[in-house]
């Protein structure tokens, strides 16, 4: 088990957030520096990027998922970045109403190592605002 947890330090450290295992699940959570409010008031809560994966196999491939909340002008760059690298989009859809600015989040999964996923996932990551 200790591979897995410095396998999930690793990911944690390519995707620039803190890693923790729970589970037998691996997870990264991000905060995105953006201002929106929901209703009129200001939300931090909900304004994250998190990737996890699970199920490692013994030649080291592992169920990958990611959730990251984008700003409408950022999804087809990074979508675009997503499908060249390989990786499934499963749902782009907004999770609340009377958002300001409008946000979306975008799901996106793969079975491959993990690490191979993170480097991924942070490239794609690299081209949103900060």
């Amino acid at each position: 088990m200790n591979h897995f947890h410095e396998l999930c330090t690793e990911y944690g450290r390519i995707l620039q957030g803190k890693a923790k295992v729970e589970n037998g699940v691996c997870s990264v959570s991000i905060d995105r520096h953006l201002y929106v409010t929901i209703q009129g008031r200001p939300s931090r809560g909900e304004l994250k990027a998190g990737f996890s994966f699970e199920a490692l196999d013994t030649e080291g491939h592992a169920l990958n998922l990611g959730e990251v909340v984008l700003l409408e002008e950022e999804i087809p760059e990074f979508s675009k970045l997503l499908i060249q690298k390989g990786l499934i989009i499963s749902a782009l859809h907004n999770h609340w109403l009377f958002t300001q600015p409008d946000i979306m989040y975008i799901h996106f999964q793969s079975v491959e190592p993990p690490l191979s996923f993170a480097h991924k996932a942070a490239e794609a990551l690299a081209v949103l605002k900060k």
